[in-house]
């Protein structure tokens, strides 16, 4: 038989009917009673009634309604924010249904003018949204942000100029203020020519560097034949004389013409190639001071320099120079030497003994 089993009954009903010895009722402290607040109030006569409520007992006193749905959540001001941020979406949204302008299609929205945003970071995002911002809720208002913005976009070509005021003025809140210098901050100064008609470049390769000059022949100059004097033997011949063709133009390497600064044709063929592919060979003097590296690397830099140069002088060639990928800097560079090798790749011979 199980004792505990078997008592356990009586003693849990003698535990629920445990009466104190002084009465059959159970004893409630005094004291207790004064915090006891009734469960309905009668109704007073009116002369009875308190005249202000500030004579009520303040636990009497009914809470007043929060002022936001979101009081009862951990970030109560983040979903306000985000609230916000969808009520102008569906704002918005609507504007432009009523103008017809939604949906847009694939081609239309292509064909929009950029309009590039630049949001706060994270930490400036929690001061705005008076909480930490995670990554996951920094996502999320990005989302919306961006949402609204292509709006603006759409509002602000169709004209609609008092539309894309307001969602301006809900973008504008959530943007840097240094705006403009981030959004200028990877373009590069245009190049302009100077009051010679000289444009100034610089190109580079490997570890060297090439400032270079340029300027444009005069169109006077080009297509000078030199006079040669007839001889004896020429004026009896009947076949006329081949004329000889004087070209202007010159590039000058460190004070130094090309064909004696670079002996290799292969360092020269890549300097003049520029002007090959753009089909401008002969139409531009050439002043070029080079540092640093070896032929090879310089006569890289010079290129480069050139290609820039040539752009600035003729806008046109961009694409052609782009394409041929000689307005870009090459970006290779000498591998360095490994521990234990003769070079960056080059292994000793291996000895068994």
């Amino acid at each position: 038989m199980n004792i505990t089993r078997t008592l356990r009954g009586p003693v849990q009903g003698a535990l629920r009917a445990r009466f104190y010895a002084t009465t059959t009722r159970q004893f409630i402290p005094p004291a207790q009673l004064d915090d006891i607040q009734p469960s309905f109030k009668r109704s007073a006569h009116p002369s009875q009634q308190l005249d202000s409520a500030e004579e009520e007992d303040p636990r009497t006193r009914s809470l007043n309604a929060p002022s936001s749905p979101s009081f009862y959540t951990a970030r109560p001001a983040y979903y306000d924010q985000v609230e916000q941020i969808e009520t102008a979406i569906k704002h918005a949204r609507q504007a432009l249904k009523t103008l017809q302008l939604l949906p847009l299609p694939e081609f239309a929205r292509a064909s929009l003018p950029p309009l590039q945003p630049v949001w706060k970071d994270k930490d400036e995002m929690s001061t705005v949204f008076e909480n930490k911002m995670t990554t996951s809720r920094y996502r999320k208002v990005l989302t919306l942000l961006n949402q609204l913005n292509d709006y603006h976009r759409i509002a602000k070509t169709a004209g609609c100029e008092q539309l894309a005021e307001g969602i301006s003025h809900v973008v504008e809140f959530f943007e840097r203020g240094n705006k403009d210098a981030v959004l200028a901050r990877g373009k590069r100064k245009a190049v302009s020519l100077d009051q010679h008609g000289r444009s100034y470049t610089f190109g580079k390769r490997k570890t060297s560097a090439a400032r270079v000059w340029m300027i444009p022949v005069q169109p006077g100059a080009q297509g000078i034949t030199p006079a040669v004097p007839k001889s004896a033997l020429e004026a009896e011949s009947s076949e006329p004389p081949a004329s000889v063709d004087v070209t202007p133009s010159t590039i000058l390497v460190n004070n130094i013409p090309l064909a004696e600064y670079f002996h290799l044709p292969a360092d020269r063929e890549r300097v003049v190639r520029p002007f090959k592919v753009a089909g401008v060979l002969g139409a531009y003097n050439v002043f070029v001071l080079a540092r640093g590296g070896g032929t090879t690397g310089q006569s890289g830099a010079i290129a480069h320099g050139i290609a820039k140069g040539l752009v600035v002088h003729e806008p046109d060639l961009d694409t052609v120079l782009r394409r041929s990928k000689l307005l870009r800097r090459d970006p290779r560079m000498v591998e360095r030497k490994k521990t234990g090798m003769a070079k960056a790749r080059k292994r000793y011979t291996w000895v068994k003994r």
